[in-house]
């Protein structure tokens, strides 16, 4: 066990499974019980249905896009939260506003299991440079800290030449915190003289970590892992030594579906990350983070079983506007599902002069009928009241980029 955090990580897919479907019902009907949002979201639903990943995909998705409107409307939660604020342990704001919730309990972010995944173990020391200041990072990754049984230094943000010196001083063996603040303290360090030596793993996250940033770190003397999660859901998945994709945590059930819609693709086919968890106080159910991603196959080399991410390739919400008209990912999906002979399709925006032009191209499986794209363009006139072009192409020719709104546009 000294290379995995518990059990969980290494159990079967069969068994994965049926322990978080086992769940499942119960959590959607407390949150139908609790959760004045999800009770009518969902007033219509069995909980006892909802026993395995087809049924699921039958629910609603619940997109992180709509939360201000949402919160706005019923303030301060959207009707989301199963239990009195004053029964929650923090309360925080993000940028939006967006108000977020932290419950008590050990851990409550399940962030320790991606920070063990890091090498970080019981006694070390770590500085967590996320900010405590209304945002939930700083206090979603020093309590998967404590869980571990590390201290931590509680840094925050900014001042790099403090803390170069605090590294110097207190002899901290993790840094916790965004990819590129780690390398200004590096640098700062450098500048003052600082010793920084102690510090040999990092956790990152909530930025873009580039094969050549961690390059650039390991030749520095530290071994710096990420993960991706959300202030609404905590951890979603984590690095591990074998460097082959984001492994995806054990407390939350992971889907991949078409953009704008709530509907599962294929392992391999990029799409929007929709998680379900099992948090009592914030039952979020099918919840669409509006990030991109995709499944990969098979398992991780190093031993958990897990499904993994590809990890983060860009947004989901490619809304744009068309002659003064926004046209949503969920218009071209709607126009595929008119048209079932289609595959996968991408409206390229473009301008031709000083009008502003739409070119829906589509996959067509076999020999398309004469009729098919005056069909298909009549469909994409309907759905969004503007007319464009229609151009058919080979199955598997669109790039699997998760892209269904490609705005070409200077």
């Amino acid at each position: 066990m000294a290379d995995f955090f518990d059990d969980l990580e290494t159990r079967s897919a069969d068994e994965r499974e049926a322990a978080l479907f086992g769940a499942l019902p119960g959590q959607v009907a407390h949150a139908k019980a609790a959760s004045p949002y999800f009770a009518a979201l969902l007033a219509e639903v069995d909980a006892d249905g909802v026993v395995d990943r087809a049924s699921l995909a039958r629910l609603p998705v619940t997109r992180k896009s709509d939360l201000i409107d949402l919160q706005g409307t019923a303030p301060p939660f959207g009707g989301m939260l199963a239990v009195p604020p004053g029964e929650l342990a923090r309360l925080f704001v993000s940028p939006g506003p967006i108000y977020d919730v932290e419950p008590h309990g050990r851990d409550p972010w399940r962030t320790a299991r991606a920070l063990f995944a890091s090498g970080l173990r019981k006694g070390d020391v770590v500085q967590n440079c996320f900010a405590y200041h209304f945002t939930p990072a700083g206090s979603m990754f020093e309590s998967g800290a404590h869980a571990v049984g590390c201290a931590v230094i509680p840094a925050g943000t900014g001042n790099s030449e403090q803390q170069a010196g605090v590294i110097q001083h207190l002899r901290p063996k993790g840094y916790i915190g965004t990819p590129d603040f780690l390398k200004i303290i590096l640098d700062k360090a450098q500048e003052t003289g600082a010793d920084v030596s102690s510090l040999k793993i990092g956790h990152v996250t909530g930025g873009a970590f580039t094969p050549s940033l961690r390059d650039h770190y390991a030749e520095r003397g530290v071994t710096v892992y990420q993960s991706y999660g959300t202030a609404d859901l905590g951890l979603i998945a984590y690095e591990t030594p074998a460097r082959a994709g984001l492994v995806v945590d054990e407390k939350v059930i992971v889907e991949i579906v078409r953009p704008g819609t709530g509907d599962p693709v294929p392992v391999g086919e990029v799409g929007e990350v929709v998680v379900t968890s099992f948090c009592r106080a914030y039952p979020l159910i099918r919840f669409a983070t509006g990030d991109l991603s995709a499944l990969l196959p098979g398992v991780s080399p190093c031993g958990r079983t897990n499904i993994r991410l590809r990890g983060w390739m860009g947004r989901a919400d490619q809304t744009t506007k068309v002659k003064g008209m926004f046209i949503h990912p969920r218009q071209i999906a709607e126009i595929l599902r008119r048209h079932p002979e289609l595959g996968r399709a991408r409206l390229v925006v473009g301008r031709a002069g000083d009008n502003d032009t739409m070119t829906l191209r589509c996959e067509a499986a076999g020999v398309a009928s004469p009729g098919l794209p005056d069909a298909v363009a009549a469909t994409l006139h309907a759905v969004c009241n503007l007319k464009g072009a229609v151009e058919l192409c080979p199955p598997d020719t669109l790039p699997n980029d998760g892209k269904v709104i490609d705005d070409t546009r200077a």
